[in-house]
């Protein structure tokens, strides 16, 4: 069976398709088969920037290891049962599809709360939660004390990963190892920045993820989007010599991959 990786949260502007694209795209570099779905059914960012790949790839005439990505099929609802969700349905045919050719499965959720991210986080075996370095977003995760020192309790989108984890524990599975990814660093060490350690620190300790570290923000990540290109790809497409900044997201690249430790991955990008 396939493992299955789901990058999500409930809001948008944290950076998970771009997180996706390189998590798949790496996988792929080190020579796994990888499928991919965007269930986000109105943007589809994550699917935009694999068709840009693609047709980056076959203009320039480049041979590049590229993830599988399909679209979710069609299904007739006539087929339905009473009470049966058609979504349902529709990502688990697509599952069933990629799961047989994948040693990876990577499902890139949308910024907002639906029935098919609900179904997919309960498929996770590995979940990643790209988070900004910002209590706006940490709010997604736990109610936090006005002071920052204190958690109050668990907010919406930690209920519904832990309804994810009570499906998967009746169904005999194994649980979900959750990783949240400190997206978005800024350069500096400032008091929020500090604060924000602390509150996932002792948030992980009481809902069980584990904290990983992120991308910076950097220009090259938007730049990369209209080609399909990662920071993996750059001296394949003819940069001779990587800036600073481009050495610096290719390691925080190699040290996300090594923290989120998927299973039969060694990590030598």
């Amino acid at each position: 069976m396939a493992h299955i990786i789901v990058v999500g949260n409930e809001k948008g502007g944290a950076g998970k398709s771009t997180v996706s694209m390189h998590i798949a795209t790496a996988l792929a570099r080190m020579g796994h088969r990888v499928g991919t779905l965007d269930l986000d059914l109105r943007q589809q960012t994550f699917g935009r920037y694999i068709h840009n790949r693609r047709a980056t790839l076959e203009a320039e005439g480049l041979d590049l290891p590229t993830p599988h990505y399909m679209e979710l099929p069609e299904i007739d609802k006539d087929t339905l049962a009473p009470g049966e969700n058609v979504y349902d349905h529709r990502l688990s045919a697509a599952v069933a599809v990629l799961e047989p050719q994948s040693d990876f499965v990577l499902i890139d959720c949308p910024g907002s709360h639906t029935r098919l991210s609900q179904v997919a986080h309960s498929l996770a075996d590995t979940l990643v939660t790209p988070l900004n370095d910002s209590f706006v977003d940490f709010d997604l995760l736990a109610h936090i004390s006005s002071d920052s020192e204190k958690i109050l309790g668990p907010s919406v989108y930690s209920e519904m990963v832990w309804n994810a984890r009570q499906l998967r524990a009746q169904a005999g599975l194994a649980p979900i190892d959750w990783v949240v990814l400190r997206n978005r660093l800024g350069a500096q060490n400032m008091v929020n920045k500090q604060k924000m350690e602390r509150a996932l620190d002792r948030l992980s300790k009481r809902i069980g993820f584990r904290v990983a570290p992120g991308f910076s923000e950097r220009v090259i990540f938007r730049e990369l989007f209209p080609r399909g290109l990662t920071l993996l790809d750059l001296k394949d497409v003819g940069v001779k010599q990587l800036n600073i900044s481009n050495v610096a997201a290719r390691q925080e690249l190699r040290d996300l991959m090594k923290t989120i430790a998927l299973p039969g991955v060694e990590v030598a990008l």
